[in-house]
Formats: structure tokens, C-alpha cells, sequence
């Protein structure tokens, strides 16, 4: 009973001293630090370990396994309707983005926060967000806010679950459920948000085919599903790959 009431006393002490915080950005990183309880500490570690699983073919470090892992889950409720609203509306990420009407292309982004983000960061998070276009004036003050624009929600979405059952990326074993809708002519670039244009990944291979120095490009193939094709340098044939892992489920 003694050892009963040290637990216990152990327990409360730890829930007083449970926190998190988020610094201040330097050198685009955020450092987050905290602490939890051994109870707090086991549910965080369940929710992180089937995303941390060790792979060949996987050159990150268990940290930044973890780092992923964290934001992944964060997406996935982002993505429920489970959430508290706020103020008023779904938990959002927000960001406002120049656009060159000229040149019809996006340049760097300003989350909420005031954090910049890289013109290709913005793109990768516009694929499978809804938009709501804003109109500033020279000064930055609001001259018209319009309606926002879904992508690849609803039926769409839907489809997108059917047809792909997954992260389409060869290899990969990502459920629908943690994948971004891809488009693959970008929608900045007048790219339609239908089936022939869209495209399931995973948050680390969204990233990987937004990333202009990998090589990687995706087509669909006669049967209407992407089809990816390499690099040179992985495949000098650029034979087309595909994701063979969900059909066989």
C-alpha cells in the first residue's frame, strides 16, 4: 500500500510539472520541448510507433522518424471533424500567398503565425487544402475575400480512396486516411482538381515529387492510374514504377 501511495503521489507531482512548448523560429526550426506523465508519455509513443517502423530504404534518423511521425497525426486530425471548432470555423493552417498574375505562378507564403514559407512549400500545402482567395490592396488592407474553393474533398476524395487505396508511391504501405491529393499539373497552373489529375501521397513523398531536384514525375497510365516514373539515376530506362503494395490487399 505504501508503494500504492508513492505511485500515486508520483503521478500527481508529474501532472503539475506536464507541458509544452513551442520557441520562437530560428534558422526556419521550431525547437519543441516538454514534458509529460509515464501515462501521457505511453499514448504519445503508441500513436508514434507505427509511423517509426525500421526500413531499408529509409535514410532518416529515428529523431526525425519521430519529428514526422508527431506532425502525420496532426494532419490526420486537421483532417476529422472530431476537433473544437475556432473561432467558429474547423482548425486551419492559414497562409497568404503572392500570386504573379502575369506569370500565373505562387511565390513564398506567410503562415498566421508570420513565418515564411518557400514558393514550393506553398504549393505542396495547396494541393489538398481549400483556398480562399483574398484580394489586397498596395497597402495590404483587404479589398475583396472570396468564397473558398474545395479540393479533392467529397465525392472526389472518395474516389481518390477507391481507385488508390493508398500513398500511390512505389512501395509505399500509407492508408488513404494519411495521404495528401496530389494534383499533378499543379491547380496554380490550371490544373483541374478531377481523378485524371489527381494522385494520393503520403506528407514524405508529396514532398519527395514537389522536389524539383529529385527527378521524380508522375503520368497516369492507359488504365488511368500514376504511374511514376524515376530518375536516371535510380532507373537510366525510366521504366514507368507503380505501386503494386494496396492492389494486393
Amino acid at each position: 500500500h505504501a508503494d500504492h501511495a508513492a505511485l500515486t503521489r508520483q503521478e500527481a507531482h508529474a501532472r503539475k510539472r506536464r507541458g509544452l512548448t513551442l520557441s520562437m523560429p530560428l534558422d526556419g526550426t521550431v525547437r519543441l520541448t516538454g514534458t509529460l506523465g509515464i501515462e501521457d508519455a505511453a499514448i504519445v509513443h503508441a500513436a508514434l510507433h507505427p509511423l517509426c517502423q525500421p526500413d531499408p530504404k529509409d535514410n532518416r534518423t529515428p529523431t526525425q522518424q519521430r519529428a514526422d511521425a508527431l506532425t502525420d497525426i496532426c494532419r490526420l486530425a486537421l483532417r476529422t471533424t472530431e476537433l473544437p471548432t475556432d473561432g467558429g470555423e474547423p482548425p486551419q493552417l492559414s497562409v497568404t500567398v503572392a500570386y504573379d498574375p502575369l506569370t500565373q505562378t505562387l511565390g513564398a507564403g506567410t503562415t498566421d503565425t508570420g513565418q515564411r514559407l518557400s514558393p514550393e512549400t506553398t504549393r505542396r500545402l495547396a494541393c489538398d487544402t481549400r483556398i480562399l482567395p483574398i484580394i489586397l490592396g498596395g497597402q495590404g488592407q483587404i479589398l475583396n475575400a472570396g468564397r473558398r474553393r474545395r479540393h479533392a474533398t467529397g465525392a472526389i476524395r472518395r474516389a481518390l480512396h477507391i481507385r488508390d487505396k493508398g500513398c500511390t508511391f512505389p512501395g509505399c504501405d500509407r492508408p488513404p486516411r494519411w495521404t495528401d491529393a496530389h494534383h499533378l499539373r499543379h491547380w496554380a497552373d490550371g490544373g483541374p482538381t478531377n481523378l485524371d489529375n489527381l494522385a494520393l501521397l503520403c506528407r514524405e513523398h508529396h514532398r519527395l515529387i514537389h522536389d524539383p531536384t529529385t527527378g521524380w514525375h508522375i503520368q497516369l497510365g492507359p488504365d488511368q492510374r500514376p504511374d511514376f516514373i524515376p530518375p536516371p539515376a535510380i532507373d537510366p530506362t525510366r521504366q514507368p514504377q507503380r505501386n503494386l503494395y494496396h492492389q494486393r490487399q
